[in-house]
């Protein structure tokens, strides 16, 4: 039996979209419970009732296979973020850098050499205590050198291992790298992320900028204080931070949304969810996509706290995902949105999870995490599932020296000021260093997850 409890009205919020629709497709008369054919044609019975691509689902098939297997033999080729967990198996459940370690990270090439660099560190994480800092540059993983056929495994070890030696060098403008060194980071907790506000005054402008690590549930009251310190410091333009912030909680990213935009209403639709025949299409005020997991901050209250703006400046990157996306996109047709980075990671959909409860043992137990439904804004604008191209694209390793998140000559920060205060592009030149591959953006982003939802 499926949790769903009698697919009355959603509840919360976290993306990945899939679809509910049913086909005829005779199973199998006699299945053992607490066999892999049993469990698999309970994943193919749900796969064709919600899974968003459920018309192009393949035939029952060989229900002998792993359920893992079973699962990704499912997806549509265009699904990228569709996942089943076994709560008894933790090689199951998605893993990256930044869930376990507690740092993002990206691969370039300077002169011929591929190194790691690290671009954001978590407050109080493993990788803070070991001493990783923004714009240190990795050589080695293990002792094993980084180069191009290997980073992309090197990743991968790293993110499932319990403990790494890492080699790192520090990189200076006036004197270059450093000498290597090594750094051993072991696996731990990494703990909910504070939001980081700042005044910038810039010429004739009073600037607020805001980092947001990730939407988690309950950041409406963080994100209301930021906001009535930049009311009551005059701001007259906001940047928000989301380069590094894979989603989490829709209603945290509404409540963002109603703090940005000039001249809403609460009943006002802000977002669309679009599923199968049997999912339907459910709109979304701003107040309904709030109070889906916020009952303590209320409309008004955000209200009250938005500054005098027209426009507001996005900081985005491959790692923006998910909730992040949507603020991009569905803040368009209340305000002129500028972004400036690199295209988003391009997660248009959102799901719930979808769980065994008639299995008799831990080892039977999986959840699912089908796409379900297609995002769209008020105006019905969506389908980024290729990711979102910024307003204004550039690099942000552009420069051998990575400046500090918020430090006003940090290249998507000063690209901002610029525009902002009306003087000449920042020129960060050809880029010293081409980037290889973003790796750990898929990973690192986070599912839009809808509980309770209504279906038909």
């Amino acid at each position: 039996m499926v949790r769903i409890k009698n697919y009355i009205k959603i509840v919360s919020l976290i993306l990945i979209l899939t679809a509910y629709s049913c086909q005829n497709d005779d199973a199998p008369e006699v299945l053992n419970e607490g066999t892999d054919e049993f469990t698999n044609n309970w994943i193919y019975e749900q796969m064709q009732r919600y899974y968003y691509y459920n018309s192009s689902l393949p035939s029952r098939g060989d229900l002998k296979k792993l359920p893992q297997d079973y699962f990704l033999g499912l997806l549509h080729p265009q699904d990228r973020f569709s996942y089943a967990v076994n709560l008894n198996d933790a090689s199951t459940y998605p893993q990256s850098l930044r869930n376990s370690f507690g740092f993002n990270i990206s691969f370039i090439e300077h002169e011929g050499q591929v190194l790691g660099v690290v671009l954001y560190v978590l407050q109080d994480s493993p990788a803070q205590y070991a001493g990783l800092q923004r714009g240190q540059y990795i050589n080695a993983i293990n002792a094993v050198p980084v180069n191009h056929e290997n980073y992309n495994n090197l990743y991968e070890e790293l993110s499932a291992s319990q403990n790494a030696q890492l080699t790192v060098m520090d990189y200076h403008e006036n004197t270059g790298f450093s000498a290597p060194y090594v750094k051993n980071i072991t696996k731990g907790t990494v703990l909910l992320q504070p939001v980081r506000g700042k005044i910038i005054q810039e010429q004739n402008h009073t600037v607020g900028y805001i980092q947001i690590p990730h939407f988690d549930v309950g950041l409406s009251q963080a994100l209301l204080n930021a906001f009535l310190n930049f009311k009551s410091q005059g701001v007259d333009e906001v940047v928000v931070d989301l380069r590094y912030n894979g989603g989490g909680d829709v209603s945290s990213a509404t409540a963002l949304a109603i703090l940005l935009a000039p001249n809403i209403q609460a009943d006002q639709q802000f977002i669309r969810f679009t599923g199968n025949a049997n999912g339907g299409v459910v709109n979304q005020s701003f107040t309904e996509a709030l109070k889906t997991n916020e009952t303590q901050v209320s409309f008004e209250a955000l209200r009250s706290a938005h500054p005098s703006i027209g426009r507001v400046f996005i900081l985005c990157s491959s790692h923006t995902a998910s909730a992040s996306e949507i603020i991009i996109n569905n803040l368009r047709p209340f305000m002129q949105v500028i972004t400036i980075g690199s295209k988003t990671m391009g997660k248009d959909v959102a799901t719930f999870p979808i769980e065994n409860d008639m299995a008799s043992t831990d080892e039977e137990k999986w959840i699912l995490y089908p796409a379900i439904y297609k995002i769209s804004n008020a105006n019905g604008e969506g389908n980024y599932a290729a990711g979102i191209t910024p307003s204004i694209d550039l690099e942000e390793l552009g420069e051998l020296s990575i400046h500090p998140l918020g430090e006003p000559n940090e290249v998507l920060l000063s690209q901002s000021l610029a525009i902002i205060t009306g003087t000449e592009r920042i020129n960060t030149g050809k880029n010293v260093m081409q980037t290889q591959k973003n790796i750990g953006s898929i990973n690192d982003a986070e599912p839009i997850i809808m509980n309770n939802l209504s279906l038909r």
